[in-house]
């Protein structure tokens, strides 16, 4: 018997139609059609789903199991993915610290949590902090609130912009052209009530950096049924002074928005 470990089965060549899929045509606007099936991949992983069966993959991706296969392989290499002994796929420790890398650009640790769990305390409801990627919106941060019954949102999720308040007050504070996107201009902040999801009500306003650059919003969220209208309009002013806040620690400021002059959130184009 030989001492000799047997190597790895290699894979069969790809058929015709699975080298097409490899290759296949370029994404919308141009790309790497390899590197968008293996962000497919990625982005196959539900929250809360610890891991895949390569056939889930597959029919996660539209894409033939031995494509996947060798696309897995391929990301498990640089620590993306990780093959249990089971055979299922989960997400690798590169993947935990490009997350980690991402947030740390927004002083996640030192000034956004902080700031959302005072928030929090101050309101009695949820705090989140989103921030505008691309044509969505997405939660980077939140801090759940002490009620019972509250929103959940998952942090990640890509959402739109023109639905609900912490998208609306990002576009408004981005140019966003008409009455509405005027009026919240002129206010500072938003509410909305069952825009993006029925029974849920917010209360945003934006965030700024350096040079009145907008960084995203910070809001809380709610139940309808606790935060009618009229307690979202109570509740603005608490959460223009948190975002205020929010502004001068990621400005870099020196004086906080408590010891400084206050400032509502007029925009400044």
């Amino acid at each position: 018997m030989s001492n000799h470990s047997a190597p790895p089965p290699r894979l069969p060549p790809p058929s015709t139609e699975e080298a097409s899929q490899a290759v296949g045509p370029a994404p919308e606007g141009g790309g790497v059609i390899a590197v968008t099936r293996a962000l497919q991949l990625l982005e196959s992983f539900a929250l809360g789903e610890s891991q895949l069966s390569l056939a889930q993959l597959s029919r996660r991706c539209g894409l033939h199991k031995t494509t996947v296969l060798r696309l897995a392989r391929t990301l498990a290499l640089s620590g993306y993915l990780v093959q249990r002994e089971d055979g299922e796929w989960r997400l690798g420790p590169a993947a935990g610290w490009l997350g980690a890398r991402y947030q740390a650009g927004f002083d996640v640790q030192n000034v956004l949590e902080p700031a959302l769990r005072a928030l929090t305390q101050s309101s009695g409801e949820s705090a989140a902090f989103y921030v505008r990627e691309g044509n969505v919106r997405t939660c980077l941060v939140r801090v759940e609130g002490p009620q019972a019954l509250r929103h959940h949102a998952r942090m990640g999720e890509g959402l739109p912009l023109d639905k609900g308040s912490p998208g609306r007050v990002i576009l408004a504070f981005s140019g966003e052209p008409g009455a509405l996107y005027e009026e919240i201009r002129r206010r500072g902040f938003h509410g909305s009530i069952g825009e993006r999801e029925q029974g849920v009500a917010t209360v945003s306003a934006p965030v700024f950096g350096r040079h009145w650059r907008l960084l995203g919003s910070v809001c809380i969220s709610g139940p309808a049924s606790r935060l009618p209208l009229e307690r979202l309009e109570a509740l603005a002013p608490t959460v223009v002074t948190a975002a205020n806040a929010l502004s001068y620690a990621l400005a870099g400021h020196t004086t906080t928005a408590a010891t400084a002059a206050p400032r509502t959130s007029h925009w400044h184009p």
